[in-house]
């Protein structure tokens, strides 16, 4: 496998990539497609790295300014002076909110993986924001399970320490299994925009772990039901058959309050479907093409 192709091409298509200076912060963000088309923005999870995308945002790019930030604390944008405060979806959605001003657009598509789907769902409840045109969240809702919460603490606390690129991408493999079927390419880009390197020569994941203060005293930002009474805008719910994030309770709670979204079930896949695959960016593009529809008619509706 040659470097390049593994990291940075995907069908041909090669990103671009920016650094944008929110506030104290510099964020890296993956561009994939024209600027002149419509924009979409996709959020990675917890630990992750707007790099998961790539797959995904190369085959939209044909129709979609693809935008794949890495989150503070993650992959190449800068991490917080105040973990406690920054390292909330609160903050996250404000950063995000900037730098949709910061490209001049009045409204996105978004679609959140995970946390990307918790940071989704804030924006669209904030009062005064109206910038996302629909929101797409894949395997995660308005309530986490206190077991995965664990789960996800049990690999991300104290990150360890590899000898090799090669290690790194086993212990990615093994921990990210619930991810589902992927290519070799897809796990080796992974480890690649996964590692960082430390003092003593080693290896490790290249997010601060600081970040998991999120998930250890903020309950308020992990159960949000009363915000997802408040959505109005075109939502659909992905989700891993055998997720121990989103529940199938969960799932049905969403499916019949606030929004009332639509919910795909990725049957070979836990916590979170890649969507990485021919076949999963169909989906992705068949259910975009739908929310489309929705947003046009709310805003006919609303005219």
């Amino acid at each position: 496998m040659h470097f390049p192709e593994a990291v940075s091409c995907v069908e041909g298509r090669a990103p671009n990539h920016r650094l944008v200076p929110i506030d104290c912060h510099e964020i890296h963000v993956t561009e994939w497609g024209k600027p002149g088309n419509p924009p979409l923005i996709m959020w990675h999870g917890l630990a992750r790295t707007g790099r998961d995308f790539d797959e995904l945002a190369a085959a939209l790019s044909q129709d979609w300014f693809v935008l794949c930030p890495d989150t503070i604390g993650r992959g190449l944008s800068t991490w917080a002076r105040e973990p406690a405060t920054q390292y909330t979806i609160t903050h996250y959605a404000d950063i995000a909110v900037q730098l949709i001003k910061s490209y001049g657009f009045q409204r996105v598509g978004w679609l959140g993986t995970s946390m990307g789907g918790l940071i989704g769902m804030r924006i669209a409840s904030m009062s005064g924001q109206n910038c996302l045109s629909w929101l797409i969240i894949n395997d995660i809702g308005p309530e986490i399970p206190t077991e995965a919460i664990e789960r996800i603490l049990s690999y991300s606390k104290t990150p360890p320490a590899f000898s090799s690129v090669s290690e790194l991408e086993q212990a990615l493999r093994t921990v990210y299994a619930p991810f589902g079927p992927a290519s070799d390419v897809f796990w080796r880009r992974m480890a690649f925009t996964s590692a960082r390197r430390l003092p003593d020569g080693t290896l490790t994941t290249h997010f601060d772990p600081a970040i998991v203060q999120m998930m250890e005293d903020n309950d308020a930002e992990l159960v949000s039901w009363d915000r997802w009474e408040t959505l109005s805008l075109p939502v659909h719910v992905l989700g891993g058959r055998t997720s121990d994030i989103l529940l199938t309770a969960i799932a049905e709670r969403m499916r019949t309050t606030g929004p009332q979204p639509k919910v795909t079930w990725w049957e070979d896949c836990g916590h979170a479907p890649t969507l990485s695959r021919t076949e999963d960016i169909q989906i992705v593009r068949d259910i975009i093409s739908a929310l489309e529809v929705q947003r046009e008619a709310l805003a006919i509706a609303e005219n």
